[in-house]
């Protein structure tokens, strides 16, 4: 294909990119741009020209040895549920735009190591990106079969980079806090992650299946090769320490590389994304090496002997068999994993160069007295002329340095410099006592270690084997070997760099930070680092500041860079959250950490402190003044704790008082109704007896028969009003727990012959057929037998009372377990409603059915049965969906076994 053509598609793929991205911008809070696939998929920016072309040279060139690198991050993810929820709530609450800001202000808002945090990652990742440059440019030239030009100005690579830097220069400071969410970029970057995959699996597809006969064809073949066994295995004791350290420098890097952290903290919208990416990423980078192994040794089999550049076998193998199509596929697949890491990189670092170099060591001065468009103007500036440059100066390395070395060896360079950055990010999250002298100190020696043990190697050239440096050591010392240091002989050489990189870092830092007391500062930002979860709701509150301030010097500053209304309104926001009256003059601590975090989005924390600090007084603080004002934070978020925890409390127990008021207010209903009903019930009889009286009192010629039949009414009327009186008293005393019970061990068949004899009379009268098994079987129970003759006296006389008129029959039976003795009482009459089975047993139940006719009765037998039967922690209750009549049934404990008499 001709370089015109290819350019062109260029042309339209990255017009549709900026499509994209200006898509979204418009759209921010659109499903479509907001989401947690989208954010997921924008986590792939790990996967580069490095892993789209290099993995393939390093499966060709050594087998198995481009595992580590992926194996690392699956490893680690698993703990972003806890790692990088911290993280982002740590950045969100602080206004964190980069790892340059994270670190820096957990040890105490330190400019000179917000600066050297920013120095490393600019020398980590400039060579990084000058990578990707050369895979543009080395790719470029295989597709169109053309040289590589020695003249800038004919060279395509030139007009890539300009037009990459144009692109991310305007899209990627399109806002002065840096905080914000650059949902455009986020877009973008997670489309060309779908489209590099794709295009990725489609080369595999069509190798392992088209140019092959499937894995099995191709491993058959390339296991003819040369040292195949011995590249497919993981090898030696030495070789798995070598992968160890790998994976270790790669976990670090999913966490430090300044595109991570910019895509997984910064461009975080919610942190239950997080719960998603847990999953999908790592299923990412597991599709992504699917095919790695087929393209790597379907290359060496093609290309055997020939000497090509085993980094581009999967543009090679379809220009061989003249597939143009999908060589530009290819192309455009490896052109997005390459933009896309120089786009969000160039982002990040040009952000941490103007927040920790060019605004703190340069023009802060020039910032206190200009107006807030001008500031704006100025940092935007700053940031896209950062970006610009830094593209600019990675395309001068890539011309310099780069174009004799691998992808991989770069790639693994870039990540044992940013590694050095770990201990100090660890432990800044879990380690109170790490001091920002032991920070720098780390970072300063490890970096050194770096410099000594790869970079000046590389910048001398690796590959010279007749180099004294590298053989014999400076000044022929053999113990300063920058790849055998201290005779450690059995390490690859970054291996063998990242061993005693990190390990001088972490010691030095331990060491120095144990040493010597960090200031007020460190220890309040080390409390709330590591204690996130306990200041995130209020974080202004566990700030420590002492001094004299006043709010209107700090509004003047905050209108410098906020403007009046965006001022106005945070302010507004503050007073209500923490309920200030808004006519307070002085500043106490809380605002003046509400101050510096919105400052922090446009300057930097370094510089937020810097500004701040200019217009207020700040006294010096004592460390044991320090550690007391937090223990204090502490027992104020205790207390609030407890306050809200005791507030739930009250809820609950007002919302039972106001269960049990309308409890009682039922209560009082139901006894209104009861007195109403009891009035009723006892008015009858006396009603009767008044009657009855009066026409003895009055009528002197009454007949004597009449007078005794009168008399006679009275005495039925009297003894009905004194059963009456007593069972209102018996249920009375069952309620109020004054009537006990007199438990003794009894025959149940004893006790309920007994009731029926006494019943006798009645049931021959009413000619009703009793059916009642009386076998020689002793069935005992342990209850108050008067009681309970009370109980069954109640059931028959009603189960007398409503038994079928023409062939009466009542049926009692008895039934015994484990737990207790059940007695049945059952009458051919009428069935009882199912509705009606559990209210028969309420108090005047039978006088408040208006629907039947009001049968003999008080209507209190069942109820005072019902108390009874629970005192003795029986149950009684009214068989339902009963076919024919009525069944009642109560139990009572079983406390032995049966006997025989």
């Amino acid at each position: 294909m001709s370089s015109v053509a290819l350019l062109f598609i260029l042309l339209i793929y990255v017009s549709i990119l900026f499509f994209i991205a200006y898509w979204s911008e418009k759209r921010s809070h659109s499903i479509w741009a907001n989401n947690p696939y989208v954010y997921s998929l924008s986590l792939a920016v790990y996967c580069t020209a490095w892993t789209y072309y290099g993995s393939i040279g390093v499966a060709a060139d050594s087998g198995l040895g481009y595992l580590p690198i992926y194996l690392g991050p699956v490893l680690i993810i698993p703990t972003w549920i806890i790692l990088l929820k911290k993280i982002i709530r740590i950045s969100r609450v602080n206004k964190i735009s980069s790892i340059a800001d994270f670190i820096s202000l957990r040890y105490g808002n330190s400019r000179c190591l917000g600066a050297i945090v920013t120095l490393v990652c600019i020398c980590g990742i400039l060579p990084y990106i000058a990578l990707q440059l050369k895979a543009i440019s080395d790719t470029f030239h295989i597709v169109t079969k053309t040289q590589a030009s020695s003249n800038i100005f004919t060279d395509t690579t030139t007009y890539v980079c300009l037009a990459l830097a144009l692109f991310a220069s305007y899209y990627g400071t399109k806002y002065v806090d840096a905080s914000e969410k650059r949902s455009g970029i986020v877009t973008a970057v997670a489309l060309e992650s779908v489209l590099k995959l794709v295009f990725f699996i489609t080369i595999g597809i069509y190798v392992t299946y088209f140019v092959y006969d499937g894995f099995d064809d191709i491993y058959k073949q390339a296991a003819v090769l040369k040292d195949f066994d011995k590249k497919n295995t993981i090898g030696t004791l030495s070789d798995g320490i070598n992968w160890f350290f790998l994976c270790l420098v790669s976990m670090f890097a999913i966490f430090l590389l300044p595109r991570q952290f910019h895509t997984a903290i910064v461009e975080n919208n919610k942190e239950t994304h997080v719960r998603t990416a847990v999953w999908l990423f790592p299923l990412y980078l597991l599709l992504f090496n699917l095919f790695v192994f087929p393209i790597a040794w379907g290359g060496n089999i093609l290309f055997e002997g020939k000497g090509l550049n085993a980094d581009t076998y999967s543009l090679l193998i379809p220009q061989y068999f003249n597939n143009t199509t999908l060589t530009v596929m290819v192309f455009l697949g490896g052109f997005s994993a390459a933009i896309s890491m120089i786009i969000v990189s160039s982002i990040a670092l040009a952000t941490m160069l103007s927040n920790n170099l060019l605004i703190p060591y340069g023009f802060i001065g020039s910032l206190k007295n200009t107006s807030e468009v001008k500031n704006s103007k100025r940092i935007v500036n700053s940031r896209k002329i950062g970006i610009f440059s830094l593209i600019i100066i990675a395309y001068i390395i890539y011309r310099l340095f780069i174009l004799d070395y691998s992808l991989v060896s770069i790639g693994l360079v870039a990540f044992v410099v940013i590694a050095q950055l770990g201990p100090a990010f660890f432990g800044a999250l879990f380690w109170r006592r790490g001091s920002k002298k032991g920070a720098i100190t780390g970072i300063l020696l490890g970096f050194a270690v770096c410099v000594y043990s790869l970079l000046i190697p590389y910048a001398v050239g690796m590959t010279n084997a007749t180099n004294p440096f590298i053989l014999e050591g400076p000044m022929g010392i053999s113990w300063l070997r920058p790849f055998q240091l201290m005779g450690l002989d059995y390490l690859e050489p970054i291996p063998h760099a990242i061993f005693w990189s990190l390990l001088i870092n972490t010691m030095s830092y331990a060491a120095v930070s144990v040493s010597f007391k960090g200031n007020y500062r460190e220890r309040n930002y080390a409390e709330m680092f590591v204690d996130i979860d306990k200041y995130i709701t209020n974080h202004e509150n566990a700030f420590v500041w002492k001094g004299t301030a006043y709010v209107s010097d700090i509004q003047k500053v905050l209108h410098r860079f906020l403007g009046e209304e965006r001022t106005k309104r945070a302010l507004t926001i503050f007073n209500l959250k923490y309920n200030i009256d808004k006519n307070i003059t002085t500043a106490d601590a809380r605002f003046i950490k509400f101050a510096e975090n919105l400052l922090t989005g446009h300057i930097g924390t370094a510089s937020a402190k810097i500004l701040i600090a200019s217009v207020v007084k700040e006294d010096k603080i004592s460390l044991p003044e320090v550690l007391r004002i937090l223990e204090e934070s502490k027992e104020n978020i205790i207390i609030n704790k407890k306050l809200t925890d005791t507030s739930n409390e009250l809820k609950k127990i007002s919302e039972q008082l106001k269960n049990a008021n309308q409890e009682l207010v039922n209560k009082d209903i139901q006894k209104d109704e009861f007195l109403d009903t009891v009035t009723h019930e006892l008015r009858t009889p006396i009603t009767a007896i008044r009657a009855a009286s009066e026409i003895l009192y009055d009528d002197d010629a009454v007949p004597e028969e009449m007078r005794k039949q009168f008399l006679q009414n009275i005495i039925s009327e009297s003894d009905r009003l004194n059963r009456l009186i007593d069972k209102i008293l018996d249920l009375e005393k069952f309620e109020t727990g004054k009537q006990k019970i007199y438990l003794s061990k009894n025959n149940i068949t004893k006790t309920i012959s007994k009731t029926v004899a006494s019943l006798n009379q009645l049931i021959k009268n009413k000619k009703i057929t009793i059916e009642f098994d009386k076998t020689d079987q002793v069935i005992k129970a342990f209850y108050d037998e008067e009681r309970i003759i009370q109980v069954i006296h109640n059931l028959l006389s009603n189960a007398i009372k409503f038994c079928s008129e023409t062939d009466g029959k009542i049926t009692i039976s008895i039934l015994e377990n484990e737990t207790n003795v059940a007695v049945k009482i059952h009458n051919n009459g009428k069935r009882i409603k199912e509705e009606d089975a559990e209210a028969i047993f309420d108090k005047f139940y039978q006088s408040r059915n208006q629907n039947i006719k009001k049968p003999i009765g008080s209507g209190l037998g069942l109820a005072i049965c019902k108390q009874i039967i629970e005192h003795h922690k029986g149950t009684i209750w009214s068989e339902k969906n009963e076919v024919e009549g009525a069944t009642f049934t109560f139990t009572l404990p079983n406390y032995n076994t049966s006997e025989t008499n």
